[in-house]
């Protein structure tokens, strides 16, 4: 387990400062009338910004050939 933490650090911390983005986003921002899919409750924007961060740090993490070799 702890290896996976290691190993998959940039990304954990992506996805909890999207998580916190996303909260943010529903507070300061949010949906009035309740019709947003995405800003109309906490669980879904926290969500959704958890995911765009992690996909947004995975991006530009650079991948080691032996490491992608390995893995398959």
């Amino acid at each position: 387990m702890k290896n996976l933490v290691i190993r998959y650090k940039a990304e954990l911390i992506g996805v909890a400062l999207g998580a916190i983005g996303g909260w943010n986003y529903w507070y300061f921002v949010g949906c009035a009338s309740g019709s947003c899919a995405m800003a109309s409750s906490p669980v879904n924007s926290t969500l959704y910004g958890a995911f765009v961060g992690g996909v947004l740090v995975s991006m530009f993490k650079k991948t080691n050939k032996d490491e992608s070799k390995k893995s398959v």
